[in-house]
C-alpha cells in the first residue's frame, strides 16, 4: 500500500469510526441515565472521547512528526477525561447504591460491543500508520471491546446472581483505570515521536 492510498484509506476509516462513536454515545448515555449505571456512563463518555480523538486524528494526519507528537500528548490528556467523569459518577453511586436494571444494561453493553468490534477491526489495519494518533484510536477501541464484554457480564450477574450496585460500580472504576492506562501508553508513544523529531 503506497503512502497516498494508505492515507486516504486511514482518513475514510477514521471518519467512519468517529461517526459510529458519536452515534452510539447518544444511545448509551441515555440508557446510562435512565437506569443509573456507572459502567454504562463511563463507557458512553468514552464513546464521546473516542469520537473527539478520531476527529483530531483527521485534523493531524497531514502534519509533521513533531506536530503529530504534540497532538498525541494532547490526546493522552483527553483519554483521562472519561476516567475523571466516572470517578464523579461513582461517588454518587456510593452514596445511593441502587443496582441498574440488568436487561437494558446487558443490551446496551451488547450494542456497544458490536460498535467497538467494528471500529477495532477497521483500525487494526492502520494501527502502525500515523504514529501515536492512530495508536490512540486503536488502543481505545481495543480496550472498549474488553469493557463491553465485562458490562454484558455485569448485566447477567446482576439479573441472576447478585442484585447489587457494586458489580456495576466496580466495573465503572475498572473502565476508568483502563482509560488512564491507555493515556499513559499514548503519552509514551508521543514523547518517543517528539524525541525522534527533535
Amino acid at each position: 500500500m503506497d503512502d497516498a492510498a494508505g492515507d486516504l484509506g486511514l482518513r475514510r476509516v477514521v471518519r467512519w469510526v468517529a461517526a459510529l462513536n458519536l452515534g452510539y454515545f447518544g444511545i448509551e448515555f441515555a440508557v446510562a441515565l435512565a437506569i443509573g449505571s456507572v459502567s454504562l456512563f463511563a463507557d458512553s463518555i468514552d464513546f464521546l472521547e473516542d469520537a473527539a480523538v478520531n476527529l483530531l486524528i483527521l485534523l493531524g494526519l497531514g502534519w509533521s512528526l513533531r506536530q503529530r507528537a504534540r497532538l498525541g500528548m494532547v490526546l493522552a490528556g483527553i483519554l483521562l477525561i472519561p476516567a475523571l467523569a466516572t470517578l464523579w459518577t461513582a461517588w454518587g453511586k456510593v452514596l445511593l447504591p441502587v443496582p441498574p436494571a440488568p436487561l437494558p444494561l446487558t443490551l446496551a453493553g451488547a450494542g456497544a460491543l458490536a460498535v467497538n468490534l467494528a471500529c477495532a477491526a477497521m483500525l487494526a489495519r492502520y494501527r502502525m500508520q500515523g504514529g501515536s494518533l492512530t495508536r490512540a484510536a486503536f488502543l481505545s477501541a481495543r480496550n472498549d471491546v474488553l469493557a463491553n464484554i465485562a458490562i454484558i457480564g455485569v448485566g447477567i450477574a446482576t439479573a441472576h446472581v447478585w442484585s447489587s450496585a457494586w458489580p456495576d460500580l466496580i466495573l465503572g472504576l475498572g473502565i476508568a483505570a483502563m482509560n488512564a492506562d491507555a493515556a499513559r501508553e499514548v503519552w509514551q508513544a508521543a514523547r518517543e515521536e517528539h524525541r525522534t523529531a527533535a
